[in-house]
């Protein structure tokens, strides 16, 4: 399956700039051990919000021993102000042997990432897609339990499932991007587009699909009853999803 990169946003001076002052003191704990750090995730993606989003920052060291992850915990800058930073720590070791794994995480990672420091340790990564189907079904049903479960506890109180929709939104997002990798399409760059063609393949309502992604895109405010109706019409079409890729054959 071949597959293009999606298009990557060059982040602003501003987001750069504060990258790698976050990354000074964390380079230096690491020492001889630090090879790379990349900026990863929606921070490289259209729809970015400085204040809503994480900046995600992968940082690569050749080992991490105790005497390092004491080091690095005191090292971390603690950002009380945006941007705020999500880090990834591994080593070289761990990427390699986690590629097929974790196909999905990998590949968004092979396809949107941005060396702001050290050697490019994942030029030549290769992912394998053996299992990518596999693993986004099981995302995808590990999913429906917990929105259904999440909606069986609070729907009593509708506010306590905006914080639900809202973190499922990115998770969602991933996996489908992953879903037009499968049927060999290279994913806009644009999230509402990635869930509008979703919709558009697997015959699904775009509307239902797109509301969650707009509860967490948006500042808007939304009325109990509101949510309910978003909750309930995401996860029906989430569970018809479910049911049509169960079969999928793969391009």
């Amino acid at each position: 399956m071949t597959v293009r990169a999606m298009s990557r946003i060059e982040p602003s001076q501003e987001i750069l700039a504060a990258s790698r002052r976050w990354l000074d003191p964390v380079r230096t704990a690491l020492g001889s051990e630090f090879l790379a750090a990349y900026l990863t995730g929606s921070v490289l993606t259209q729809g970015f919000s400085l204040q809503r989003s994480r900046v995600n920052v992968l940082v690569v060291s050749r080992h991490l021993g105790g005497e390092k992850l004491e080091a690095l915990a005191r090292a971390i800058p603690e950002n009380r102000q945006a941007p705020h930073f999500d880090p990834l720590f591994l080593t070289e070791p761990q990427i390699r042997k986690s590629l097929d794994s974790f196909p999905i995480e990998w590949i968004e990672i092979q396809e949107a990432h941005l060396l702001i420091e050290g050697l490019d340790v994942l030029g030549n990564m290769e992912v394998p897609r053996t299992y990518l189907r596999l693993q986004c079904e099981h995302e995808l049903r590990g999913k429906v339990i917990q929105l259904r479960q999440a909606y069986i506890l609070g729907a009593r109180h509708p506010d306590r499932l905006e914080p639900v929709l809202k973190a499922s939104a990115s998770s969602f997002a991933t996996l489908f991007r992953t879903l037009l990798r499968l049927s060999g399409e290279s994913p806009p760059a644009d999230t509402a587009h990635v869930i509008e063609r979703v919709a558009d393949l697997y015959r699904l309502h775009a509307e239902a699909l797109l509301g969650v992604y707009l509860v967490r895109a948006t500042a808007r405010r939304y009325r109990g009853s509101e949510l309910l109706a978003l909750y309930r019409s995401f996860l029906l079409e989430v569970e018809r999803l479910v049911n049509a890729i169960d079969g999928m054959q793969v391009a």
